[in-house]
């Protein structure tokens, strides 16, 4: 399978569960509980999504809200 153009690093307030649904559709998802940053802030979370090439889950959390 081809690498897909996106990642995903869930912020905490995302539920997990969310996350398992991502990865059915194929996309490579990790959570702050999996990367062991739970309770970073969100410039913190934000400064290790870039570090990692992944986009961060604040604008996903926004979707979501909707």
């Amino acid at each position: 399978m081809s690498r897909l153009f996106i990642e995903l690093y869930l912020d905490e307030d995302v539920d997990v569960l969310v996350a398992g649904l991502i990865r059915a559709r194929g996309f490579q998802t990790i959570t702050t509980q999996e990367a062991g940053r739970t309770g970073k802030d969100d410039e913190e979370q934000l400064a290790y999504a870039v570090s990692q090439h992944k986009n961060f889950s604040l604008i996903i959390e926004y979707i979501l809200r909707r």
